[in-house]
């Protein structure tokens, strides 16, 4: 009898780990930036219906809502139906909110639309949704293959963004939301076809190893520290009870809280403080681009040396990103400018390389997408109320000092709840692992 032909993933095992991380990339790039790209649809929607703003702006607060109910579900449907089924609905979700978009004339459609299906495709399709299959394809290089996959966001900001901005400037707002959702549905529609869960799925292993079974099962378990812990069948309700499970919900919380703190307030602050507008713009612009390199750099380290210090190092980008901001009110000048930057940039957006490596080392297992979900609700709070209070203290004071200091302490705070949850000490990184033969 003729044996059945390998599909050719099983015969190009390391390749298609790889595959998963190209796909995440191009999905991320698009995905994560058509959200983004309500800012830019924000000045022609308020020109065309004379909404105010806070009516108008409310679509993507609400979008973030959609968001933050959807994860804890987004992983409960991850564990049962794998990530084809989640971002194929995320591709549907999105893309239909941009294109029934075209046809918004009342401020409830546009929270239907660019609001409720944007968001919701949104969760799935970015870093919640990602974060919940894609540690599953790498040990070793964990952290550098998801800062190479998380980069793509910054990449699709700079040839997505201006690319929109050009068809606003020509054809209107309605018809980039007609484009851009078709780039949605062209593009991802067919391309997430190919992911998978886990690489054993479908017959292969993770790292894209070629070793044998056993040789694996040893590597596997080589970075193992704690097998007690190790051992133990994660279900959500199990890592609820842990102080692990707390530690990393604050520590999450509390980076997105200075995240998107500085993210929608430094634009209009660095414009207050005497910066011309198109600096300011260039300047929210350069942070992503610069966080491409810092992602990729330190994401590779982590595998090094270890998430905790990775994540430290990204918290601090961010503590001294605040400062630079309260040293240019005084002495408002380029280097400090550029400083800020690369600090928030380089260093801050290395956070990302790990978000997913973190509880993924310490809660792996049959059930990680319920818990991962889960966890990243904490964070979506972190991103909602992190400029919401910025803002009320600015308005409360009429400065941005208490707020920036208040997201100066909650950067410490992130960094030490990592170091408490400690997944170094239930699985070591690569770097710290003795070679399997």
């Amino acid at each position: 009898m003729t044996p059945a032909r390998r599909p050719i993933y099983a015969r190009l095992p390391f390749f298609y780990g790889w595959v998963i991380v190209a796909v995440v990339f191009v999905t991320m790039g698009i995905a994560v930036n058509a959200r983004t790209a309500f800012s830019l649809l924000f000045p022609p929607i308020l020109d065309e219906f004379g909404w105010d703003r806070g009516t108008t702006a409310g679509a993507f607060s609400f979008g973030f809502i959609v968001s933050a109910v959807m994860s804890p579900s987004l992983g409960r449907l991850m564990d049962k139906r794998g990530p084809l089924v989640v971002n194929e609905l995320g591709v549907i979700l999105m893309g239909a909110g941009l294109l029934l978009a075209t046809l918004v004339q009342q401020p409830w459609q546009l929270y239907a639309t660019l609001g409720m299906l944007v968001g919701g495709g949104s969760v799935c399709l970015g870093y919640t949704g990602q974060g919940l299959f894609l540690p599953n394809w790498f040990v070793r290089r964990r952290g550098l293959a998801m800062s190479l996959a998380f980069s793509g966001v910054g990449v699709g900001s700079v040839i997505l963004l201006p690319w929109l901005q050009g068809v606003i400037a020509r054809a209107g707002w309605r018809s980039a939301c007609l484009a851009l959702g078709v780039v949605v549905l062209v593009l991802l529609l067919p391309l997430n076809l190919l992911v998978r869960r886990r690489p054993d799925d479908i017959g292969l292993q993770s790292d894209g190893d070629r070793m044998s079974r056993a040789t694996a099962a040893r590597a596997t378990s080589a970075n193992v520290v704690d097998p007690a812990w190790a051992a133990v069948d994660w279900t959500l309700g199990r890592a609820m009870r842990t102080a692990r499970f707390w530690w990393i919900a604050v520590g999450y919380f509390c980076a997105l809280f200075a995240w998107y703190a500085v993210q929608v307030h430094q634009t209009k602050y660095l414009v207050e403080i005497g910066f011309s507008p198109e600096l300011a713009a260039w300047a929210l612009g350069g942070v992503s681009l610069a966080g491409i390199p810092g992602q990729i750099g330190l994401g590779h380290l982590s595998d090094r040396i270890g998430r905790e210090f990775v994540w430290t190092v990204g918290s601090l980008g961010f503590a001294a990103a605040f400062l630079l901001l309260l040293l240019l009110r005084d002495s408002p000048t380029l280097p400090l400018l550029y400083l800020m930057i690369a600090t928030q940039g380089v260093l801050g957006y290395g956070i990302t390389s790990v978000i997913g490596a973190i509880p993924a080392e310490i809660f792996q297992g049959r059930h990680y997408g319920s818990i991962f979900g889960t966890l990243m609700l904490a964070s979506i709070g972190g991103g909602a109320i992190g400029p919401w209070l910025t803002g009320a203290l600015h308005d409360a004071t009429g400065s941005y000092t208490i707020a920036f200091w208040i997201a100066i302490g909650c950067s410490l705070v992130s960094a030490v709840a990592i170091w408490l949850a400690a997944p170094r000490k239930v699985r070591a990184v690569a770097g710290r692992v003795a070679r399997v033969g």
